[in-house]
This record gives structure tokens, C-alpha cells and sequence, in this order.
């Protein structure tokens, strides 16, 4: 199907921003809006979310009890859902997460994985710059040889990775992508606020020495739009930054958009019988 375009000749894309919702039901709703693009019922779309209750996301091919306590998760009141998309796990609390789906192969989106990483997180760091929050990308691969990092953890904010964006070095935003059924989808948590401590007191440790050595080393490699904008920044004036930077960056028109009958079907049936599921949460 040929990519929908504006008068202007930008690419149309649906804007779907949602109100707090569970681990389950985020999770299912990446998800179905994957499903929806590769079925050709919806447009390429751009959404803005956040958690209620604050909850850890497992990487696609992480071992959940071998690197999370659950224990502890459910002392604090932390859901634990496990990612369609690969990497290391991530606290969401005080965040804005972003998620978008588009088809592979659309001309205007650079292929192969670093390549649109680097094209989606320019109108990331355009959006920050609206904030006033000078990011920068990360353009090489963290050096982990020798003793150039002694300390290894199973958080994503522990280090950035190639085209991950950065402010004075430490990690801003993380983000994470998959691509299946023909459908390319990145998500990712842009930080409000970051407690090293919540995220290292539900995180496996051989001893407490490693587990406030980690905090120490979170704190330095990892800072949130307030810290960075010296000001507290909310949702909703994120959310504003960040679709007007990706627009901006990316050549995008978007349109505020629902969720098709279809759609929210599937979401609701992925939420209760995938993400809402120990056989998919705990499944390594």
C-alpha cells in the first residue's frame, strides 16, 4: 500500500496520545498497533504514554528472575511485563514513553536498524532542544574493554548505546526496536524523573556492596529532563516538545487519531491472554 501523504507531501501518520494505563495493557497496545499497520488497517503511528503502576520492562531475551527481584517489585508495587523489543531492563515511572510503528521499506525512512535509529532520534533530540535540553547522540558503541567499565547490570540507563541520546554524557532516553510481519517498531522512555535507587532496589545483586556501587555508577551515567532543563517538566509539555521536534525532524503530518474497533479487540485480548501472563513475562 503507498504511504499516505499530505498537500505538502509529508508522510501522513496517526498521533495517538493515552491516558495513564497498566504494564499489560502498554505493552498491548505497541503490539496491536503493529498488528493493525501490517494488516492495512491503520496509518504509520507516533504514541505518547505513560505507567500506572510503575513497572519494569524485561528485554525480549532477558531471564527475569535471574536479574529482577521479583520480591521486591512486589513489595514497592512494581509490575513486571516483558518487551517484544530486545535489550536490558527498564523502570517506568516518572517518563514519557514513546512508541512508533512504520512499514519497512518506505523510501523516507533510512534502512537498517542504526540507520533509523539515528533518523527518529534527531526529532527526539529536536523535541529536548524545545525544552531547552542540549542532547546530543551517541555515535559510537560504549569501549567496555579492560577496565573501562568494571561494573556490569542488567539496567538500561547503565550506559547508552550507538544513536542513543545522551546530555553531558549521561543517558537521557532509551529506546528499543523490532521489526516483524514487514512492520518496523521502536519504543522508548524519555526520563522525567530517575531514582537510581528504586531501580537498583529491585535488581538482583551478589552482595549490597555491588548493589550501591551500581546506584553510584547509575547516577553518573544517567540524568532526566528536569535535571537537564534545571526545571520540573510534566507529560503533557513533553509530549507537546516531542511530536513538534519528530515532525520537524522526521517529515512527518500527523493527524490525532483512535484506535479501530479491530484494534482495540486485539489490544484487549494481547493485554489479558500475552502481557498480562507469567508464561509470557517469566518465560526465560
Amino acid at each position: 500500500m503507498e504511504m499516505d501523504k499530505n498537500a505538502s507531501g509529508a508522510a501522513a501518520w496517526r498521533l495517538l496520545i493515552d491516558e495513564t494505563a497498566d504494564a499489560a495493557w502498554n505493552m498491548a497496545a505497541d503490539e496491536a498497533m503493529l498488528l493493525s499497520l501490517a494488516s492495512g488497517e491503520a496509518l504509520p503511528t507516533l504514541r505518547f504514554y505513560t505507567w500506572k503502576p510503575a513497572a519494569i520492562s524485561l528485554g525480549y531475551f532477558q531471564r527475569a528472575d535471574a536479574e529482577i527481584d521479583r520480591t521486591a517489585c512486589a513489595r514497592q508495587g512494581i509490575s513486571v511485563v516483558r518487551r517484544l523489543t530486545g535489550g536490558r531492563a527498564v523502570l517506568h515511572d516518572l517518563e514519557v514513553t514513546y512508541s512508533l510503528v512504520v512499514r519497512e521499506g518506505e523510501p523516507y525512512i533510512p534502512s537498517g536498524v542504526s540507520a533509523s535509529y539515528l533518523f527518529f532520534s534527531r526529532g527526539i533530540v529536536a523535541g529536548l532542544a524545545r525544552l531547552g535540553v542540549a542532547a546530543q547522540m551517541q555515535t559510537t558503541e560504549i569501549e567496555e574493554r579492560g577496565n573501562a567499565r568494571t561494573i556490569r547490570s542488567a539496567a538500561c540507563f547503565d550506559a547508552p548505546s550507538q544513536y542513543e541520546i545522551t546530555v553531558g554524557g549521561r543517558k537521557i532516553v532509551g529506546s528499543a526496536q523490532v521489526r516483524k510481519d514487514g512492520v518496523l517498531l521502536q519504543h522508548g522512555s524519555i526520563l522525567l524523573r530517575f531514582c537510581p535507587e528504586q531501580m537498583t532496589s529491585i535488581m538482583r545483586f551478589d552482595n549490597e556492596t555491588a548493589r550501591t556501587e551500581m546506584t553510584a555508577e547509575l547516577s553518573r551515567r544517567a540524568t532526566d529532563l528536569s535535571k537537564a532543563a534545571g526545571r520540573k517538566i510534566e507529560f503533557a509539555e513533553a509530549v507537546e516538545a516531542m511530536q513538534a521536534g519528530i515532525v520537524e525532524q522526521c517529515g512527518l503530518y500527523l493527524t490525532r487519531g483512535v484506535r479501530t474497533l479491530t484494534e482495540e479487540r486485539m489490544l484487549q485480548k494481547l493485554a489479558r491472554d500475552k502481557y498480562g501472563t507469567e508464561a509470557w513475562n517469566l518465560r526465560r
